[in-house]
């Protein structure tokens, strides 16, 4: 039997219970969780635990092959090795082969972990570990303080499509059998493969920093899993909230007095390119402000509607008025007003400074900021037709 083991504490010190800490819309832990869970080589996954939230959690998630289990004080400390939680496990549990898959390595799937086990299932293989290939240039210094090249010849340095580099290990995962984890007590031993993962996976969540860095890679691949689901469906409404979006959502005043917002000339183009290809654009937002009706008013739009509390309402009867079906309307949306007619309509984006919520419920979340050309990119993709929803 193959099992995958999952430990997670909940004694993080850089950030408090970080593998329950939500992270492009789920728990951190959530990502690796389902990567095991959908691999056909692995039988059944064992999340460790000494937090009982991060049980509950877990248990919520409803995975049909997980089951979570408590680990020992002593294996959850501060100073406790990983093996010394695969070893408490193997003197609990009977297994053949185990994949031991760490929760700060979300980028994880499914597919990384049956390539680990093609390699494992290679003759004459004890253990596999996940990696990635770097090509950097590596130095050294000498007992003077002088540097030397360590990988290269610096008379003779190679093209990045000719330089072979080298293997880090990602810390996703590591397989090996249940009598080499006993005999050597280190989860890798004897005749060890790699198994490369790409080069994005390189980073593992350790610091509050490799936190934004993964975050949005992770929302990069949602992404992209979406866009092989299906088509966008054809828009014939774009709406977007004002603030935060078409605006960056700060608040500027001149020694005067007087108010000033920052919109983005790049919005403003893609919302004209989606007026002449017959596309209903529009403003619809919370706040009454005359500089949002300047705004409205110099980009020409069809809809301009503020001061409302329920947009969903106000879409519904537009979408009545231009005879437009909701399945037919794109929104761009930052805070948890938006969230009901994102979840109602055929595209409905976040802004990438949108409140998490309004980002998990998102078709799309952008790079960009609001404010900062989130709205056109929305715009280009809706016209170039290259995301799916």
């Amino acid at each position: 039997m193959n099992v995958a083991l999952i430990p997670v504490r909940g004694g993080s010190k850089s950030i408090p219970l970080k593998n329950i800490r939500v992270i492009a819309g789920k728990p951190l832990v959530y990502w690796v969780t389902k990567a095991a869970n959908d691999c056909p080589d692995i039988d059944r996954v064992f999340v460790a635990t000494d937090h009982e939230e991060i049980k509950e959690t877990v248990e919520g998630f409803g995975f049909d092959k997980v089951c979570v289990i408590s680990r020992s004080e002593e294996s959850a400390s501060d100073t406790a090795s990983t093996e010394s939680a695969m070893l408490e496990f193997a003197g609990q549990y009977q297994f053949d082969t185990i994949v031991l898959i760490q929760a700060t390595s979300p980028l994880l799937s499914a597919a990384d972990l049956t390539g680990g086990f093609y390699e494992f299932h290679k003759p004459d293989t004890d253990s596999v570990l996940s990696v990635v290939r770097q090509k950097r240039f590596c130095w050294k210094t000498n007992d003077k303080g002088l540097a030397m090249p360590d990988n290269y010849d610096i008379f003779a340095r190679p093209r990045r499509q000719e330089f072979e580099g080298y293997l880090v290990e990602n810390g996703a995962f590591y397989i090996t059998d249940r009598d080499s984890l006993l005999q050597s007590k280190c989860r890798l031993s004897g005749n060890i493969r790699v198994y490369e993962m790409d080069e994005s996976s390189y980073f593992e969540i350790d610091e509050p920093g490799d936190w934004l860095v993964i975050e949005q890679q992770l929302r990069n691949r949602c992404a992209a899993e979406k866009k092989s689901d299906r088509r966008i469906p054809e828009i014939k409404m774009f709406l977007t909230d004002c603030d935060g979006c078409l605006t960056d959502g700060g608040m500027y005043y001149s020694e005067k007095g007087d108010e000033l917002k920052k919109f983005n000339t790049l919005d403003g183009m893609g919302l004209h390119l989606l007026k002449t290809r017959g596309v209903v654009t529009g403003i619809i937002t919370g706040e009454k402000r005359e500089l949002n009706r300047r705004r409205g008013r110099k980009l020409d739009l069809d809809i301009f509607r503020d001061g409302i509390k329920d947009k969903l309402s106000v879409v519904k009867e537009l979408c009545q008025t231009y005879q437009i079906d909701l399945q037919n309307v794109a929104y761009v949306g930052d805070d948890i007003n938006d969230l009901a007619v994102i979840r109602a309509v055929g595209f409905g984006c976040s802004v990438a400074n949108g409140i998490e919520e309004v980002k998990a419920a998102a078709s799309y979340v952008t790079q960009k900021e609001g404010g900062q050309g989130a709205v056109r990119e929305i715009i280009d993709m809706i016209i170039q037709g290259e995301i799916r929803g």
